[in-house]
């Protein structure tokens, strides 16, 4: 009886030491495809293939995302050079002002936190820990051997998002009755997520997470964001850490700065369109 009980003490011990140290790496592949149309610009199709050639290093990206049971660090993959936008011109000096950091995520403590740099400064967001209200699903498909089930997730259009930036149209102009009016941006879009309970963590990439498992694809307006390597309990674990560097604002102060800070840009660059040519002569 005695050994009975050792050895069920040993085994309770040895199962929490495992959910303990368990680490999982997720590697995802980012796309996002863009409005071409520019604000309603005459542009031809060789043009817009060379602008989105320029912006591919923008809008396809690989991310890592390492987890435990409670915490998840979400990083986009180094690369050996970052081509740009044109290397001129609002949108190309726009596109390279964003520089990405860490991800953080703890869903026992509801805290979310990402380092990020806008135009050579840094700043450490912190988000609300509010877990998403995911309506769950009963559809199911397959990616690589793990069996997925469907959410979706109603929530507030990203302003700063790159798929969004080809719908920033011309101000509009009462001279100009003949053109078409500028597409209204929505206000709110359906996210949709496959997540697997195979991977029974709450975690996901980037600003996603709160299912019954981990999530491997999701889907939101133009970005898609697929899961294509998964490895659990790797042999090289990796420590998971608060991010610290930074100034620490709310999400709705850095939209605030980086809205004041774009605003500023296309002030200067329609100066230069035209009657701020002859700025400085006096």
């Amino acid at each position: 009886m005695r050994f009975l009980v050792v050895c069920l003490v040993a085994l309770i011990s040895t199962t929490a030491s495992a959910q303990t140290n368990f680490q999982g790496k997720a590697v995802y592949m980012s796309k996002t495809t863009m409005d071409m149309n520019f604000g309603g610009r005459q542009m031809s199709e060789e043009q817009k293939k060379r602008i989105a050639q320029r912006m591919k290093g923008f809008l396809e990206k690989t991310f890592v995302l390492n987890f435990n049971k409670t915490e998840s660090s979400y990083k986009e993959e180094a690369q050996l050079s970052t081509p740009t936008a044109g290397g001129r011109g609002r949108f190309g000096a726009m596109m390279s002002s964003f520089s990405g950091g860490t991800k953080y995520k703890n869903t026992k403590e509801n805290i979310v936190l990402e380092e990020t740099e806008f135009f050579g400064k840094k700043f450490l967001i912190a988000d609300e820990g509010k877990k998403p209200e995911w309506k769950l699903g009963s559809e199911t498909k397959k990616i690589g051997n793990y069996t997925c089930f469907k959410a979706t997730l109603v929530k507030e259009v990203d302003a700063f998002s790159f798929a969004n930036f080809g719908r920033r149209g011309r101000r509009n102009n009462d001279d100009k009755k003949d053109e078409k009016p500028i597409e209204e941006k929505p206000k709110t879009i359906v996210v949709t997520a496959w997540y697997t309970p195979q991977i029974p963590v709450s975690q996901g990439p980037g600003e996603f997470w709160g299912l019954p498992g981990l999530i491997l694809e999701i889907n939101s307006g133009r970005t898609t964001v697929l899961c294509t390597e998964i490895t659990l309990n790797p042999k090289e674990k990796v420590e998971l850490k608060k991010p610290k560097k930074g100034k620490k604002v709310t999400r709705e102060e850095y939209n605030k700065i980086v809205t004041k800070k774009m605003t500023e840009m296309r002030e200067q660059f329609r100066g230069r369109g035209g009657r701020g040519r002859g700025r400085g002569r006096g």
